[in-house]
């Protein structure tokens, strides 16, 4: 493999906005769907993230392919259900966005922590970014679930060796945080302004 796991997202994020400064829909989802393969690499404990990503991004993108012109950018399809009242409804396309949000939120700061905590297990790399982006927003159930799979966070220093391959880790990591977290805060913006940033799980 060339380079780190990270090199297909870094790769991507320079595509997710046009020239005109517009979120693009299917570049974001491949940005999103290039961390899947480093979520797998944590086994089991992250197995409800990968599953719930993987969900969120395969609605949006249905909903994408249905018309690509007209969902072209990722706000569209938000706008559209806001204006049609159906934005809050568990299966729409915002909430989609919003939980994609917040879970890559969350995989931000863990791989932040992994970079700025050497000395940190990865199960305590986990819990604390756990608590600073998805706690908040989960309920008594998805919090326990989540302690419990975090319990079963892999050796750190066994799942860097399998994500470096043949690039900087460090470096990569560094980066996909420094320009994936602008992209992050961006949906949370526009989600804001439509009044839908701060959904708690049902």
């Amino acid at each position: 493999m060339e380079g780190t796991v990270f090199a297909p997202a870094l790769e991507g994020i320079k595509h997710v906005k046009s020239e005109e400064g517009v979120m693009l829909t299917k570049p974001f989802l491949d940005v999103c769907k290039h961390i899947l393969p480093i979520i797998e690499k944590f086994g089991a404990a992250m197995a409800l993230v990968k599953s719930d990503i993987g969900g969120n991004i395969t609605r949006l993108e249905n909903k994408y392919l249905s018309n690509p012109t007209k969902y072209t950018n990722l706000y569209s399809m938000v706008q559209e259900e806001v204006e049609a009242k159906t934005a809050k409804g568990s299966s729409s396309c915002t909430n989609g966005l919003l939980w994609l949000t917040r879970a890559m939120d969350f995989l931000v700061e863990l791989f932040r922590n992994l970079l700025e905590h050497g000395d940190w297990a990865m199960s305590q790399a986990c819990s604390d970014s756990y608590s600073k982006t998805l706690k908040k927003f989960h309920g008594w159930l998805a919090s326990s679930s989540f302690s419990v799979a975090m319990k079963l966070a892999p050796d750190r220093k066994k799942f860097m060796d399998v994500i470096c391959g043949t690039g900087d880790i460090d470096s990569d990591i560094g980066q996909f945080c420094t320009t994936f977290s602008p992209l992050l805060e961006e949906n949370h913006k526009f989600l804001a302004s439509v009044g839908m940033d701060d959904l708690k799980a049902s």
